[in-house]
């Protein structure tokens, strides 16, 4: 197979000028440079990237971004250049720092009856947004699903986040993670979170599968590994990454306790204590038929409803009868009741942090 390059053409008035800027500036290496007795094109390589900077060239000067780790050692410290031939440079940090928005608080009800549109997203699974307004930037939570099962177009990449969930809530998908040791299987009612930057790799679906995703903040960096291989080995199971450790919970073999709000039981899927607290999950299932009022003091609080049915009254707002497929965000010191549940019915909740106060009555 012949060999391929790849360069970004920049147009110059005077070569000589900028030959001294790409190699000692900007630390790049000449690697061509033509015709000799006057020259009038210079090919420079460096931190990824190849350019040809050309006399007269019919091309605007452009802009280039280099990313460094140590962005105030690179360039005297200088953030912002522009070489002789009006190229404009941008020092920046190799690595995107994750921002943490402010949450902005909100009552959010989001029924599946309403028809939210569904999008087509990453590796063509379907995503359908829980929280439009994010609360202001702090959280998404997708309900994701991908209608023909079989191997996913999927690569090994990473998320830059604080938080990050799966829940199987339908089907099941094959996944593999970085020092998780072999593929597993994901069943319904089973989920992990992915600690920051932990590589990992969806390889198989399930028809109809559906998951429930949530990101913390909202926007978040998604990079793909092109080096890393999965699985990797030795396992390493234990490792903490950024302050978490990676979870699989498994339905099957946890036990149902005490709820925090009287009436209910909960699954706890031991995450609060893997994340230092960051968030916590449970799977909550109805215990008696009596419901309290209740306020709590978390900064978010997140409930999908999986199975079953209840009306959700708020305080000064119009009772909601929600079934399967619904969610809703309760702020915190609002007064709420999980009113009239069903027999069968049952919630994933996700909180951020992971411990927080009630206030039943």
């Amino acid at each position: 197979m012949s060999e391929i390059q790849a360069e970004v053409l920049l147009p110059t008035q005077e070569l000589r000028d900028d030959i001294p800027f790409f190699t000692k500036v900007l630390g790049m290496r000449m690697d061509m440079i033509f015709p000799a007795d006057d020259p009038t094109v210079a090919v420079f390589s460096g931190h990824g990237v190849r350019v040809r900077i050309e006399k007269g060239a019919d091309t605007p000067p452009g802009r280039l971004r280099i990313l460094s780790e140590t962005p105030e050692t690179f360039a005297n410290g200088e953030t912002h250049l522009r070489a002789p031939n009006g190229t404009r440079i941008e020092i920046l940090p190799l690595q995107t720092p994750m921002v943490m928005p402010e949450t902005v608080h909100s009552f959010v009800v989001r029924r599946l009856a309403d028809q939210a549109p569904w999008v087509i997203g990453r590796a063509g699974m379907h995503y359908r947004d829980l929280i439009p307004d994010r609360l202001g930037g702090s959280i998404i939570a997708s309900h994701i699903r991908i209608p023909d099962g079989g191997p996913v177009p999927d690569m090994v990449h990473y998320h830059t986040v604080g938080f990050q969930l799966i829940f199987c809530y339908k089907g099941w998908v094959d996944l593999v993670y970085e020092d998780q040791g072999e593929p597993f299987r994901l069943q319904a009612g089973n989920c992990v979170i992915q600690p920051p930057q932990i590589r990992h790799r969806v390889l198989f679906a399930s028809d109809n599968i559906e998951v429930i995703e949530i990101g913390v903040p909202a926007e978040h960096v998604t990079t793909i590994d092109h080096e890393m291989e999965l699985p990797n080995g030795p396992a390493n199971p234990d490792r903490v990454f950024d302050g978490q450790r990676f979870v699989h919970h498994k339905a099957e073999s946890a036990v149902w306790g005490p709820f925090r709000i009287p009436g209910f039981q909960s699954l706890d899927t031991t995450i609060a204590e893997h994340t230092g607290n960051v968030a916590g999950v449970h799977v909550v299932r109805r215990d008696a038929q009596d419901s309290a009022w209740y306020s709590h003091d978390s900064d978010i609080l997140f409930t999908f409803v999986m199975a079953g049915s209840m009306v959700l009254e708020g305080e000064g707002r119009d009772p909601h009868r929600l079934t399967p497929g619904d969610a809703f965000v309760i702020p915190p010191g609002m007064r709420v009741r999980y009113a009239e549940p069903s027999a069968d019915v049952e919630l994933l909740e996700v909180s951020l942090p992971g411990v927080f106060e009630t206030t039943v009555g």
